[in-house]
């Protein structure tokens, strides 16, 4: 979204909040952004503190999860499902919406798939390995 600017990306997802909860015109991105930001109550407080979120460090080694990087990843998977790439992770999508009953936690699941290809391909110096995200996919979908 916006390459390598921490602060920039940040102050994006802030500002679509504060514009959201103030009920100003959204563009689309930030209308997406505010639905995610809706369904995750625990950040609000974060969000609603600009530069707080702006300087904070989140350390998984601290046990703390970045909620940036959370939130990212639920939009990076509502849009490969909104445009089907890789080719057939709507369907899947649907599958695992369908045996786990709700697409909210249906998406942090198939973010444990997704962090991994990502995490492997980085690891690796690699692209991402799309089949092997879809085999997982797959895993999940069928459990």
């Amino acid at each position: 979204m916006f390459g390598n600017d921490r602060n920039q990306m940040r102050r994006f997802y802030t500002e679509s909040w504060r514009k959201a909860r103030a009920g100003e015109e959204l563009i689309p991105l930030e209308r997406l952004l505010a639905g995610v930001i809706q369904q995750h109550p625990e950040y609000h407080a974060l969000l609603e503190a600009p530069e707080s979120a702006l300087e904070k460090d989140f350390l998984p080694d601290a046990g703390e999860t970045n909620p940036f990087l959370h939130m990212g990843m639920h939009i990076s998977l509502q849009e490969q499902i909104g445009t089907d790439r890789p080719p057939g992770v709507r369907q899947l999508y649907q599958q695992v919406v369908r045996r786990i009953g709700d697409s909210h936690e249906a998406e942090h699941r198939m973010m444990e798939c997704l962090g991994r290809m990502l995490w492997e391909a980085q690891r690796e110096n690699r692209l991402p390995d799309e089949q092997a995200y879809l085999r997982c996919l797959r895993r999940l979908a069928e459990k």
